[in-house]
């Protein structure tokens, strides 16, 4: 069943990690101006939506994800007159803005949970989850995110309090509806600003398990997610704030399977417009093309003819696609071409992580004291407490830190990679002499070229974002081989995830005729014949090459 045509559906996102994204006033922090310096850049990919990270005021005890006032600009980013200047200008390029909101917690330092910790009898003491302690110790065993234990002792009250993630990121209590509509009275505020769409943290997290009790496998920590009353919230969401805009909106939903995302999306149920899931990013640590393919024809099946899905392979907590998933030394740019292939091309709206676009790799620093990861730096604490050894925790936790994303934006040669005058908050990827935006620009066959050519494909090719989607590839380990099909126009897509050369052999003509005829539409190899005719319909891919190719008759 074909998908309902909506603007937003035919989105590329380009997600601007704004502290690492140039730095405009000489404090080694990336800020709002140089989002907006670079405003013709991000134009000239063919992008058509910014998704920028939170900048609210914050005591940055998790990069801007611990909010301490929703209604103002944090410092290190800017002024509010640089927010709607950016607004401005984004929308001057014919491009929209997606601001990140997080509304499953905030900062201690919030003036809500200053309050709510004042007293037991605080008007906003419900506002906030608080729990009486069990023999001494925490309500449960419950983990969180980012530390042993979801639950911190407020000395004051006597009680505990949780969180789902750092200790100073309290959760909100949506059970409380005064708390929900000053929430929803937030949302409006930054629509009502001009912003585009909203890319919603931690959604899953918002209705709290019904039973305080202790869990069998604390470890395991799906028993935050998805407990009873989170639609309801959703729904009243939509209700009080999505359906009054024109407007996109996207949630971040851990531990969803294709049969739960759907009920997100669905159409019919009025609740988001599309969603992330990380059955890849969170549950496939490497690359498993069978594994990934299961992935893509569940969430296909699951989605058709109810909802929308998103496509990423990276972002800013997790790292660089081309380092995790495909060959950032030998087949740097042959593998980020077809990383890019792939997920333009699958079913769902692709999102581009700063430099992923030139190819960007992931970093590893020398030493736990470079790293700025909360995340990580709390897990090699607590490793290195139970007597493990520091070097094998710290080699452990090096290939999926999230600071290996966050590295700052590699646009020239010059020093500190053309990011700043000053030396930046994190340290650079000391590749960047060689991978950078100066330097792509300069190359006609560039990861950054390619990429211009499948936005532009996208954004005229209706088969790209409305088309079915067909596997034809099976389980084979190394070839991905799929079929998008729209009102009588097909397409092949052709990619070989290894390094080793393959032959694919098409069990039956695609068109119902003897004789296959392809016309080739893209590729990521310079030698590549622009048509293909072969009756014995055997094709060889070299390593890690992409294709794409158009049914003719």
């Amino acid at each position: 069943m074909q998908a309902k045509p909506a603007w937003w559906k035919e989105s590329v996102v380009y997600q601007v990690y704004w502290r690492s994204f140039r730095d405009t006033n000489g404090d080694g922090i990336g800020d709002l101006p140089g989002v907006i310096e670079k405003l013709d850049y991000i134009k000239s990919l063919g992008v058509t939506m910014l998704w920028i990270n939170p900048f609210n005021e914050s005591p940055d005890k998790d990069n801007g994800y611990d909010v301490s006032d929703y209604y103002t600009v944090m410092k290190k980013a800017g002024r509010m007159e640089d927010f709607d200047q950016l607004v401005a200008e984004t929308h001057a390029r014919g491009m929209k803005l997606m601001m990140d909101v997080v509304v499953n917690h905030t900062s201690d330092r919030h003036p809500w949970f200053i309050e709510s910790s004042s007293s037991i009898n605080s008007p906003k003491r419900d506002w906030y989850v608080w729990q009486d302690g069990v023999h001494g110790g925490p309500p449960t065993n419950w983990r969180s995110y980012f530390n042993p234990s979801c639950w911190e002792l407020d000395e004051n009250t006597g009680q505990y309090y949780m969180h789902s993630f750092a200790i100073e990121q309290p959760d909100l209590n949506w059970a409380n509806k005064e708390m929900r509509m000053e929430i929803y009275k937030m949302l409006r505020y930054w629509l009502d600003k001009g912003v585009d769409g909203l890319r919603l943290d931690a959604l899953a997290l918002l209705a709290k398990p019904q039973s305080y009790t202790d869990v069998e496998d604390p470890r395991d920590i799906r028993y935050l997610t998805h407990n009873p009353g989170l639609h309801d919230y959703l729904q009243e969401m939509n209700h009080e704030v999505f359906r009054h805009y024109d407007m996109m909106t996207v949630g971040e939903i851990a531990f969803a399977t294709p049969e739960l995302g759907a009920l997100f999306v669905d159409e019919d149920r009025s609740e988001l417009n599309t969603l992330f899931h990380f059955e890849v990013a969170d549950e496939m640590p490497e690359w498993d093309m069978v594994r990934y393919k299961q992935i893509q024809r569940q969430w296909a099946e699951a989605l058709e003819g109810r909802g929308f899905g998103s496509q990423f392979l990276n972002n800013h907590d997790h790292t660089r696609q081309v380092t995790r998933y495909g060959n950032d030394t030998e087949y740097r740019e042959e593998s980020a071409k077809l990383l890019a292939t792939m997920i333009h091309t699958l079913p769902g709206i692709p999102y581009i992580y700063q430099g992923e676009e030139i190819g960007m790799t992931g970093v590893r620093y020398e030493t736990i004291g470079e790293y700025k990861d909360i995340a990580m730096i709390n897990k090699y604490v607590e490793e290195i407490g139970k007597g493990k050894d520091p070097a094998a925790v710290f080699q452990s936790l090096q290939p999926l830190s999230r600071d290996n994303s966050r590295t700052p934006m590699q646009w020239n040669a010059g020093r500190y990679a053309g990011f700043g005058s000053a030396e930046p908050w994190i340290k650079l990827n000391p590749n960047y002499e060689r991978i950078n935006v100066e330097q792509a620009e300069s190359d006609p066959n560039s990861v950054l070229a390619f990429y211009r050519e499948l936005i532009a494909l996208r954004k005229n090719n209706p088969v790209m974002v409305y088309g079915d989607f067909t596997d034809i590839s099976g389980d084979d380990p190394h070839l991905y081989v799929y079929v998008r099909e729209l009102e009588g126009t097909e397409w092949i897509v052709l990619l070989n995830h290894g390094e080793e050369a393959h032959i694919f052999t098409f069990s039956e003509p695609i068109c119902g005729s003897e004789t296959m005829n392809l016309k080739l539409v893209l590729g990521n190899y310079e030698s590549t014949s622009s048509t293909w005719n072969d009756e014995d319909r055997k094709m060889e891919l070299r390593p890690y090459e992409a294709r794409i190719y158009e049914v003719v008759s």
